[in-house]
């Protein structure tokens, strides 16, 4: 996975795990790839456009997040409701805002998540 990073991954990513995460917020994607850079790099492309490695880290990371919460929660609604609403063990902050704050958030969200999933406090 990180050679495929390094390499760049499609832009057409950015698209698919904003529809999944946020698939009412249409603006959700310019979180992951500021808004400019997107249509930029969507106007200049013959259709094989790719993400910088940072970009593509930081997709990943919210996807993985993703994958974890659906596993967890077991719905997507329910996933979507976690990764939005804030939450006491992160400061009271929602869990999605601090994957994407920086490549340290992810960790701690699964962190959070691994404690429903195994039964711990939460």
């Amino acid at each position: 996975m990180v050679a495929r990073i390094n390499a760049g991954l499609p832009i057409g990513a950015v698209a698919r795990v904003a529809t999944a995460v946020a698939p009412d917020d249409r603006t959700f994607a310019f979180h992951l790839v500021k808004r400019a850079t997107l249509h930029r790099r969507r106007s200049a492309s013959t259709g094989d456009a790719t993400l910088s490695a940072l970009e593509g880290a930081k997709v990943v990371r919210v996807a993985r997040v993703w994958e974890m919460a659906c596993e967890v929660w077991k719905d997507d609604d329910a996933a979507r409701d976690f990764l939005h609403r804030p939450h006491p063990l992160l400061e009271g902050r929602p869990p999605i805002d601090v994957v994407l704050e920086s490549e340290f958030g992810g960790p701690r969200v699964e962190a959070v998540l691994g404690r429903f999933k195994y039964g711990s406090a939460a």
